[in-house]
């Protein structure tokens, strides 16, 4: 399928620069029904807010990516009201809540450092459980980057392939492992995959899930993070299979997050639609994308179109 460039829309998200994904809304009418498209919630216009819930079905969405915080002051869904208020309001609304993120608060707060971020996880897997998603996502940005660092704080390619690789951060690395092995079983119980979102190459991904052991240890992958990182992202989900991605984040990190419209599209979408297909994915497409200003919901409704055509 060929796509014209000039109806990708700039969006950005998370701080990480992002220029125009999704086509028109040309799509729309003949998108069909077994795609599930989501969105996260600090994309849809602010993170733990559940009273977003009807901007999300104006905008034609399935589904909510709920951050379980942003902060240790503010962690709202250890709290019942707040879960039965998103429980009533997604039922009303016919939004489902597929995964709970422990986003920004783990790449402030890092699983490979510090030991009050175990508590986030936990706290994610209490709630995706409460809200009846089946996921998690651990993110591994900014100070949780498991990649290792030089003295000049840079990342060392380590491949000599066309294809980028980076060395890791070994203790960081083993620090995760034993942490999230103590969580798995709680995981398990409750019937949550924990999905790892990071930086790092899709086998270097499978290499740590060895290790912990789980199946229920899982990839949480992100088409527009691993091409700006430089991966193979066809190759890599291919790699991965549909057992060990829990969810993919749908987005394009431009190079100028000021164009409205891209002529710079990174993401190869009709090939990893295409390894999609081939390893039989039937999981969430969630946007990271948060649409022009004041445009959010025109956008995000040619989004949801395009992402369903695309994947179907």
């Amino acid at each position: 399928m060929e796509l014209d460039r000039r109806e990708f829309i700039s969006t950005a998200g998370l701080g990480l620069a992002a220029a125009g994904m999704f086509g028109s809304t040309a799509f729309a009418a003949d998108a069909p029904k077994t795609v599930k498209v989501g969105i996260c919630d600090w994309n849809l216009g602010g993170a733990c807010n559940p009273d977003l819930i009807p901007r999300a079905k104006e905008a034609h969405l399935d589904g909510i990516q709920v951050s379980v915080g942003t902060n240790p002051d503010n962690i709202p869904l250890r709290h019942a009201e707040v879960r039965n208020k998103y429980i009533e309001l997604g039922k009303q609304y016919g939004i489902e809540f597929h995964s709970v993120a422990a986003g920004g608060i783990l790449n402030e707060i890092p699983l490979a450092s510090e030991p009050q971020s175990a508590v986030y996880v936990i706290d994610a897997v209490e709630a995706a459980a409460a809200l009846g998603a089946q996921n998690i996502l651990i993110a591994f940005f900014g100070n949780g980057d498991l990649r290792l660092r030089d003295a000049r704080g840079r990342f060392r390619n380590i491949s000599d392939g066309p294809f980028k690789e980076y060395e890791l951060d070994a203790r960081g690395v083993t620090r995760v492992v034993e942490v999230l092995k103590q969580i798995v079983p709680r995981a398990e119980d409750l019937g949550v995959a924990l999905g790892l979102e990071n930086t790092l190459t899709a086998k270097q991904n499978l290499e740590i899930i060895e290790r912990i052991g789980s199946s229920l240890v899982q990839v949480y992958y992100d088409v527009g993070n691993s091409t700006s990182n430089g991966y193979d992202v066809p190759t890599e989900i291919r790699l991965l299979g549909k057992d060990r991605i829990c969810e993919i984040h749908l987005k394009d990190n431009g190079k100028d997050v000021q164009v409205l419209t891209s002529p710079n599209v990174e993401v190869k979408w009709e090939e990893s639609a295409q390894a999609c297909k081939e390893i039989g994915y039937d999981k969430w497409y969630v946007l990271e994308e948060s649409g022009r200003e004041k445009r959010f919901i025109e956008d995000t409704q040619a989004n949801v179109a395009f992402a369903k055509k695309l994947f179907s």
